[in-house]
């Protein structure tokens, strides 16, 4: 499935064929047969990748209990117990990602809770943080010990762990994209004392 061109289209959406698009596509999820198919694939015990949407990202976890409608997963990384919709299990192991195509920076759908990024501040200073929440237009980031709101249009992907390694040892690169120019300073806010941003 082309899901950039599927976002390309969803950017020209009106609020009303987004709402439609929405109503068909929960109907065809509550479909029993599709929980049917995947809660036979499962069993109490075996390993799953499955999809946060809260986080935009997968998760690794444990089945512990099928149920008709949902499934208990044990996550690994929190220990934690969470009921999950019987879609969100990536049977297949599918790239997960969605590729956005946007003139800068990168896309909502591209960043998940715990990425670390890049950008560049109105000094013209390079920072690096990782992502701490997604927000409607920016992210929240933690450089440092300082958290920062950030435009998607102004972020870029680390691709070298080696300056950023001699700043904070738990930095790894992720090499998936090339980084992308920001410029200007416009909504990048530390959330910390005074806003900086020009008006």
């Amino acid at each position: 499935m082309n899901h950039a061109a599927i976002l390309d289209a969803l950017r020209s959406a009106t609020s009303f064929d987004l709402f439609r698009l929405r109503a068909a596509i929960d109907r065809a999820l509550r479909d029993p047969a599709r929980s049917t198919a995947v809660r036979r694939c499962l069993q109490p015990g075996q390993p799953v990748e499955y999809f946060d949407a809260r986080d935009n990202r997968s998760r690794d976890g444990c089945v512990v209990e099928l149920r008709p409608a949902a499934v208990v997963v044990l996550d690994h990384e929190s220990g934690t117990r969470f009921l999950i919709e019987y879609a969100a299990i990536n049977l297949d192991g599918v790239d997960s990602v969605l590729r956005d195509r946007t003139d800068r920076g990168l896309g909502r759908q591209e960043i998940a809770v715990g990425d670390r990024v890049g950008f560049q501040d109105r000094f013209g200073h390079q920072r690096h943080g990782r992502v701490t929440r997604l927000n409607g237009k920016t992210v929240t980031l933690d450089c440092d010990g300082t958290p920062w709101r950030v435009s998607y249009a102004l972020l870029h992907r680390l691709i070298d762990a080696a300056p950023v390694a001699e700043q904070d040892q738990a930095t790894s690169a992720n090499p998936r994209h090339a980084p992308l120019a920001s410029h200007g300073p416009e909504r990048w806010l530390p959330m910390t004392g005074k806003s900086t941003r020009h008006s």
